[in-house]
């Protein structure tokens, strides 16, 4: 009986030494997990804090206009009252107005956009440059107000560039960035800071027709 007693004994020793163990080895786990944790955490923070960019993602893109440093000059309010039209200023919305454009280069990258330069088209008023109405035959544009330059582009010829193809368009307003939503403006909202606002004829030599024509990427420079 003191055997058996004794093996019961030992039993007992060895299941409670086994879970003295085991709960051990579960601490030792459970610590180890909790500090890759907190190694993880504070990696992520060290990126954080020596990129903060990684985390603006894309909110941060549209809050820097095409990578160059043009940020906006303030906002304008939309009218109290609507226009319809689908792309007039709505009610109470903010717009931004911009006084600057991305620098020129010899390959400056820009939006060409289409506009009406005849009369009761897109542009409102006759065109800045000359007070003329110009019909959608003939390749003029409208440049953004830094491009534009106070006027110093008008009547000078630019050189856009897409698809292959380039073409020689005349510079005869201005796309007016910090000012719109009123009837000057076709009740339109200012003008992006990188916009070349094209006639018919310019999209079609270079090509551009169809679900194409809209907000289309290209490259320009003084001719």
């Amino acid at each position: 009986m003191e055997n058996v007693a004794h093996s019961l004994q030992i039993g007992r020793d060895l299941r409670i030494n086994a879970h003295s163990s085991l709960t051990s080895y579960n601490n030792t786990i459970i610590k180890m997990s909790s500090t890759a944790s907190l190694l993880v955490l504070a990696l992520a923070g060290l990126l954080l804090v020596t990129f903060p960019g990684l985390c603006a993602g894309t909110a941060a893109a549209h809050h820097r206009p095409n990578g160059n440093q043009c940020h906006p000059s303030g906002s304008l309010e939309g009218p109290s009252t609507g226009h319809i039209c689908g792309e007039c200023c709505k009610p109470g919305h903010l717009y931004p107005k911009y006084q600057c454009s991305p620098p020129v280069t010899k390959n400056t990258r820009a939006v060409m956009t289409l506009n009406n330069f005849e009369e009761g088209g897109d542009g409102g008023d006759p065109s800045e440059c000359d007070g003329k109405y110009h019909y959608n035959t003939e390749r003029v544009v409208a440049l953004s107000t830094g491009w534009y330059n106070h006027g110093k582009r008008c009547g000078k010829n630019i050189r856009i560039s897409a698809k292959g193809r380039s073409v020689l368009a005349n510079v005869v307003d201005e796309c007016d960035s910090l000012h719109g939503c009123d009837k000057p403006h076709a009740f339109q909202p200012p003008c992006e800071p990188n916009i070349v606002d094209a006639s018919q004829a310019v999209w079609d030599a270079l090509d551009i027709t169809g679900d194409e024509v809209g907000d289309y990427p290209i490259t320009w420079t003084d001719a």
